[in-house]
């Protein structure tokens, strides 16, 4: 007797639920999948108890008539592909034909749609018809999905909880949203809105419904093309950042993908302009033509190859460096203010611009309170209780210059580590170590750019003992130390003696040394050099910089300065960090409750 036997549809599609309904997150997503599929503008998720109990989505497509709303749950059933050839070439979210059986087979489904004339209603339990019957003329499609997992228990037991069903949901709903800013969407749990977009087709405006205000105004526009691909979107200050990738959303002709390769391009192009283990939120829109890209390897459809990598990825760095390069990245010290309190900033600030009196401001807008102590600002930086004159803080017009770097001046130290400087439009906070690290690190690039890289002995060489396999690894990746210059010699067993370096290296030679011999010896073997050599090079200009807790004099704070307005980017670290934080003169004042201001003409 045969004991290979064709499998049952319905145990054919829970097997198959088990690759496409992993949890309620799948759900939804296939479901408002399709309904984008259907040209609908207006989409709404409701949920009950995070999915588990419930799952609406309600939109306004196409809909289906009759015929199409009950084949629409037989297995490979779809109106997205006809032909083998149609494979190459997909425009639409879905195109598997696996999703509604795979839902239907482990839920209760309730189907109402119509194309505006008389509607079906089509109810499914387990994979199995219920029945059919007429319904309402609402165009569009009602899709409730009640009971998910309800005849498979060991995939109900291993549900997470409540709270992770709807964070995972809401993430996607966050990313559908942002991949098509031109529809209108709309999601609720037990009757309270999570998330809701107007459909305006802005990004921005999006990016602000999910993010908030305050990250949507960090936000630069990026927009580029080639041959090949067509990118817009936006990338985030390098000051807001997060401790994942997550917040890096990657859109492939309408479809969020993942894809590791983008994500650490996106994620090196921030090199040095941000710590390393922080991300930027970051909204990519790529359109390209689909026989490039495959998007049939998974289910989930999620994951995507392409067929020319490298020119994608090479656009991508290009538009994300040419916008950090060319931009002043200076993070400002803000109060959070009311309505009523940004309003006054604008309206006072309309009057500085105008060079108006602090008599005539403080008059036109009753700002002066008499029981708030003043301080005087002057020379000597003399205090009193209260202010008797006038105010002695003077603003000028900022004159405009092509350079990123603001002129300031340093007039102090801060517990040997913070310079105090001052400008036309504010006070200016400089990390003296940070600003140093970006000069070295400036100036090792160069050097091994224009290959003027010489050496110079040591006037005590410098021996390492090593294990056995350190020594292998090190003299398999010798190349390495002989690309940054450094000069290793066997010097009997297991051991090496370095006598020159580079001339670059001029402090803590020693110390920096060793490091690298034993950043080489971490790596192993099979890196990426140019990744471990960037590393290095930040690696040194931080061993080689002036340490916090160094009192310099100002000639030396003003050298400093002048160094660091010569960098291609003065603002950050070797390591991302700001080299300089920003306090406008309206924060100041406001934060010692002075709202006046005379003009100096």
């Amino acid at each position: 007797m045969s004991k290979i036997h064709v499998m049952d549809e319905l145990l054919a599609n829970k097997i198959a639920a088990g690759e496409v309904v992993e949890r309620c997150s799948s759900v939804v997503k296939e479901l408002v999948e399709n309904s984008i599929d259907a040209d609908s503008k207006s989409i709404s998720v409701e949920l009950e108890d995070a999915g588990t109990k419930m799952i609406r989505v309600i939109d306004d497509g196409k809909g289906m008539d009759k015929e199409d709303a009950v084949i629409a749950f037989q297995r490979h059933a779809t109106s997205k592909l006809l032909s083998e050839d149609d494979l190459f070439r997909i425009n639409t979210l879905g195109f598997r034909g696996e999703a509604l059986p795979s839902i239907a087979s482990v839920s209760n489904i309730v189907l109402k749609t119509s194309t505006g004339d008389v509607g079906t209603v089509v109810h499914i339990s387990g994979g199995k018809l219920i029945n059919q019957t007429n319904g309402d003329a609402r165009r569009g499609t009602i899709m409730s999905v009640n009971d998910l997992f309800y005849n498979t228990p060991a995939r109900l037991k291993h549900i997470k909880s409540l709270y992770a069903e709807l964070a995972s949901v809401t993430d996607y709903m966050n990313k559908i949203a942002l991949s098509h800013p031109d529809i209108k969407f709309s999601l609720t749990n037990n009757d309270q809105t999570i998330l809701k977009t107007d459909g305006r087709g802005e990004l921005l405006k999006t990016i602000k419904d999910i993010y908030g205000f305050e990250v949507a105004k960090k936000m630069y526009e990026i927009k580029g093309e080639n041959d090949d691909y067509i990118i817009n979107g936006y990338i985030s200050y390098p000051e807001v950042t997060r401790a994942n990738r997550n917040y890096i959303v990657i859109v492939v002709n309408g479809r969020v993908v993942r894809n590791i390769e983008l994500n650490r391009v996106i994620n090196d192009a921030y090199h040095s302009y941000k710590p390393d283990n922080r991300y930027p939120i970051v909204v990519l829109d790529i359109k390209v033509d689909p026989s490039l890209i495959d998007v049939n390897i998974h289910p989930t459809k999620m994951d995507i190859k392409f067929s020319k990598m490298e020119s994608l990825t090479e656009l991508i760095t290009s538009l994300i460096k040419e916008k950090l390069d060319h931009k002043t990245i200076i993070p400002k010290v803000e109060k959070h203010l009311n309505d009523e309190e940004s309003t006054l900033k604008d309206e006072i600030n309309e009057k500085i611009n105008k060079k108006e009196s602090y008599e005539e401001i403080a008059l036109n807008f009753n700002v002066v309170n008499d029981s708030a102590p003043y301080i005087a600002v002057n020379e000597d930086l003399i205090v009193s209780d209260k202010c008797t004159c006038k105010e002695d803080v003077v603003i000028e017009e900022p004159v405009k210059e092509e350079s990123r770097f603001p002129k300031m001046y340093p007039v102090g130290l801060i517990h040997g580590t913070f310079i105090v400087c001052q400008s036309e439009d504010g006070m200016y906070l400089v990390d003296e170590h940070a600003a140093a690290e970006r000069i070295n690190l400036e100036r090792i690039q160069k050097a091994r750019k224009e290959k003027t890289t010489s050496k110079t002995d040591l006037i005590i060489p410098i021996t390492m003992e090593l294990t056995n396999t350190d020594f292998i690894i090190l003299k398999e990746n010798k190349e390495v130390l002989d690309i940054l210059g450094i000069d290793v010699e066997e010097f009997g067993l297991n051991s090496i003696i370095i006598k020159s370096h580079p001339v670059w290296i001029n402090k803590n030679e020693e110390v920096i040394i060793k490091r690298i011999i034993e950043s080489v010896i971490k790596e192993e073997k099979n890196f990426d050099i140019e990744k471990f050599l960037n590393s290095v090079y930040a690696m040194c200009a931080c061993k080689m910089s002036i340490r916090a807790n160094t009192n310099i004099t100002i000639k030396e704070m003003e050298k400093l300065l002048e160094d660091l307005s010569k960098c291609d980017n003065p603002f950050n670290c070797a390591h991302g960090r700001p080299t300089m934080i920003f306090y406008s003169n309206y924060e100041l004042l406001k934060s010692f409750k002075r709202t006046g201001f005379e003009i100096k003409n």
